[in-house]
């Protein structure tokens, strides 16, 4: 299991990511509609909610991307239609454009109407409340996976309070802070929760790797995947969905693909993988 560096923040006071330049909502990755994005996710039907929870064990990868291009895994939680989604995603992502480095960095962000005039990454915005003093967003992962050697994981999950209704985001073992139920405006609950990867670029232009950069075959140390995945529902009962509770999508199997294993047993629980090398795979 990966962790942070041991350094606390004083009492009082929580770390706090500075960066020089702000990603804008009109190219935000988040939201479908972006041209040179692919998708490969995982996400449960809306049919089968509400949803309060959503949950998994993901492996760390460090993807090749230039200065244009972001590759990302990550959880996330919605409801609304295209012009007023609420959405909260979390996960890992490679976005030299907010850092200016390759490296895989935790990262959250949110809307309120599908990033067209609300949200943000990490703290560049108001929004998230950072309570922990030693996990913040943007920090970089130490550790990442190496293809056919070693995978380093985390668990991570978006967890609603049933009392303040607050969105909590946890890494590892730490609640490092929430999102306030005040902040969204359709997000008593989630219609839809998911698991998966994203990566995009330039239209026009080669994309980008996504999770390790190779596709799916069921084994853990090849391609980037979810383990021990959870939700939950109205009954308030925490589980693994079936799979015939959830959905696939990718939008280019040339570049990319998802599978949906379900429960493998033991430790492992609900197993998804994702990815791909990418390259010219159209707008």
């Amino acid at each position: 299991m990966f962790e942070f560096d041991e350094e606390k923040c004083p009492e009082g006071t929580v770390p706090i990511l500075r960066t020089d330049e702000i990603v804008s909502l009109n190219d935000h990755m988040l939201s479908k509609e972006i041209p040179g994005l692919h998708i490969a996710e995982v996400s449960l039907k809306p049919r089968l909610g509400p949803y309060y929870k959503v949950a998994g064990t993901m492996s760390i990868y460090g993807p090749q991307v230039n200065k244009d291009q972001v590759s990302m895994a990550h959880i996330w939680v919605e409801k609304g239609s295209a012009e007023t989604m609420n959405k909260i995603s979390a996960g890992w992502h490679v976005l030299p454009q907010i850092y200016n480095d390759n490296r895989s960095h935790f990262y959250s962000t949110w809307t309120t109407d599908n990033y067209k005039h609300t949200g943000c990454y990490n703290l560049q915005c108001r929004g998230f409340v950072q309570t922990d003093r030693t996990v913040f967003l943007g920090a970089p992962f130490g550790h990442l996976s190496v293809y056919d050697v070693i995978s380093y994981v985390i668990y991570i999950s978006i967890t609603q309070d049933p009392e303040t209704k607050n969105w909590w985001l946890t890494l590892g073992n730490k609640s490092i802070g929430y999102f306030p139920a005040a902040l969204f405006s359709d997000l008593g609950s989630a219609s839809i929760v998911g698991w998966g990867g994203r990566a995009g670029g330039k239209v026009g232009s080669p994309s980008p790797p996504m999770g390790s950069g190779h596709f799916p075959d069921g084994k853990s140390v090849h391609a980037c995947y979810f383990k021990a995945v959870e939700i939950q529902d109205s009954s308030r009962d925490i589980y693994g969905p079936k799979s015939s509770q959830v959905v696939t999508f990718n939008d280019n199997n040339k570049c990319y693909g998802v599978i949906y294993y379900g429960d493998q047993g033991n430790h492992l629980g609900c197993v998804l993988q994702f990815g791909g090398p990418g390259g010219d795979c159209g707008i």
